[in-house]
């Protein structure tokens, strides 16, 4: 759990530094720095995604039922739901901002190919130095985040601890299913997925990336009930 705990430790840092530096930004600065980042998290997605071409097909399939199934429990309102409850208790005067916030970073942090893979590593053979690397991007990256989004950002950090630390200590019991295809799947459907994140910063186009989560999960059920048969 170490590498999990300095991850959700350094996004609260880097948030906490963003938020101070925010109310020193202008308004057409925040808007171009935000698309800026935008433009960094679609390199991000662009690089993983593509590194599953050799699956395109059965990404297509997890990324439709994925969403089917998304699109029922409707992840991104709930998540959203979750931002605005979090906002009443905790913010102040950041209406517009704190759901965007918290449901952007939280997103951002958990779908890519490190959260997956070094959480793995972690639980695994105890060797945190992926998480480590991932510590210091979602440092600086939040600060930038929470420089333009607000307090919103900090929270993420509890989304990151419960996801990344649940696949860890669950690492053990799930050895037998995560084979290198399905990680490789997993990693690739989740660059997808950022992907659409920064096409939703970049373009002000909203991209229900949120309701497009179970399909990283997918590969893994997959090949779990092939092992069935």
């Amino acid at each position: 759990m170490l590498g999990t705990i300095v991850n959700a430790v350094a996004i609260v840092v880097g948030s906490v530094v963003g938020i101070l530096i925010k109310g020193g930004l202008p308004e057409k600065m925040s808007k171009t720095i935000m698309q800026g980042v935008g433009l960094c998290v679609l390199l991000i997605g662009a690089s993983g995604a593509l590194e599953g071409m050799a699956h395109i097909m059965p990404m297509i399939f997890f990324i439709v039922i994925g969403t089917l199934i998304g699109e029922g429990i409707d992840i991104e309102k709930r998540l959203e739901k979750l931002g605005d409850n979090l906002e009443q208790r905790f913010s102040k005067g950041e209406h517009s901002t704190f759901s965007k916030g918290f449901v952007t970073a939280s997103l951002l942090y958990c779908v890519g190919a490190m959260a997956i893979m070094g959480s793995l590593e972690s639980g695994l053979t105890g060797n945190h130095q992926t998480l480590f690397a991932k510590s210091i991007l979602d440092g600086v990256i939040s600060v930038v985040l929470a420089s333009t989004l607000g307090i919103g950002v900090v929270f993420s950090a509890v989304s990151v601890f419960i996801y990344q630390g649940s696949i860890t200590l669950l690492a053990g019991a799930l050895s037998q299913v995560l084979t290198d295809v399905v990680i490789l799947q997993m990693s690739a459907t989740g660059g997808l997925l950022i992907l659409g994140l920064g096409l939703s910063m970049v373009l002000s186009v909203k991209v229900k990336v949120g309701n497009m989560l179970p399909a990283v999960l997918l590969p893994a059920v997959y090949y779990f009930i092939q092992t069935l048969f």
